[in-house]
């Protein structure tokens, strides 16, 4: 489990600052590039957890380039290059203070302030009479706030967004139509491989021109929900829990080992029994959402493989 690469230290040319999310760091070339790497960091209720998952930066970065090829013609993005199987390339972005959440289905977060009884969320209405699971009348979208490293994402409606001045009217219409036609397009895609896009979220920035661009990741197991649409019906008539692809069964896990995130709370270890199943989970998220085998990259010296993969692609 050692061939595994959980933070980085590069010094690329006119590099300026480097910015450490939680499961990526973005290195700032010249304020014109971003050098983004998705490392192998695992984070779970917005906590990042002690030991990196094999392969998972690289699964992250392809699933989210592919898809920023496949959705470039509906609304433009960050992207320019993927030099490397963990690394992403693009312009410097300006990101905007949201992040934009889609629900096509009452799960996760959703169904479970349902079930604890509200009605509402991000100032958006929920219908009375649904079960976990069930399908929205039409898709909802329930932002939440930035947060630093280390800090929650907080849920927040359109009207404090406006009231608050965290984004222009006239740029959160933008947003919303660009997530709308994101997730139609997502939902396209899963479903002609078997799958419906439950929910997920996008970020968007501003480039240096103006213009309002897709940025981070999209359509990935960390920032999605996935279920399998055959027999999805027949399990919600039954009361079943349905099949599915994300990043749930981390945060089910954690949950079982009391761990949701909150004060006082310890992280359960993770052995590397356990650890190896979540690699090969995220290995048959990958297979599953792309359509395609996984191509295990050369993980005997990932630093160095990165640097010299970057290197070569600046200097050009």
């Amino acid at each position: 489990m050692s061939n595994t690469i959980t933070s980085t230290d590069f010094n690329f040319p006119n590099q300026k600052s480097v910015y450490r999310g939680k499961v990526r760091e973005v290195y700032n070339i010249n304020d014109e590039l971003l050098v983004m790497i998705a490392t192998d960091r695992l984070s779970a209720f917005d906590v990042v957890m002690p030991k990196g998952i094999p392969y998972k930066g690289q699964i992250l970065n392809q699933i989210a380039t592919k898809f920023m090829r496949l959705t470039e013609d509906v609304v433009p993005n960050w992207l320019l290059d993927t030099p490397d199987p963990n690394v992403a390339v693009g312009y410097v972005c300006e990101p905007f203070k949201v992040e934009m959440v889609i629900r096509g289905y009452l799960s996760g977060h959703a169904a479970r302030e349902y079930t604890a009884g509200k009605r509402e969320l991000c100032g958006v209405t929920m219908p009375e009479g649904l079960k976990e699971n069930d399908k929205f009348p039409s898709p909802i979208i329930t932002p939440t706030t930035k947060a630093d490293n280390g800090e929650h994402d907080m849920d927040i409606s359109r009207e404090a967004i406006l009231a608050n001045g965290v984004v222009s009217e006239e740029d959160y219409i933008v947003l919303e139509k660009y997530t709308r036609d994101l997730f139609q397009r997502g939902t396209e895609i899963a479903a002609s491989r078997g799958l419906i896009l439950v929910d997920t979220k996008y970020e968007f920035g501003r480039t240096k021109d103006g213009r309002i661009v897709l940025i981070d990741e999209i359509h990935t197991p960390d920032s999605s929900r996935y279920f399998y649409a055959e027999g999805y019906q027949e399990r919600q008539d039954n009361n079943e829990t349905q099949k599915q692809l994300s990043k749930e069964f981390v945060r089910q896990w954690l949950i079982a080992n009391d761990f949701q995130g909150k004060e006082g709370q310890q992280i359960p270890n993770m052995d590397d029994a356990y650890i190896a199943s979540v690699s090969e989970r995220y290995i048959e998220l990958y297979e599953k959402i792309i359509g395609e085998e996984f191509i295990k990259a050369d993980i005997s010296d990932i630093n160095n493989r990165i640097e010299k993969n970057v290197l070569a692609f600046l200097n050009k």
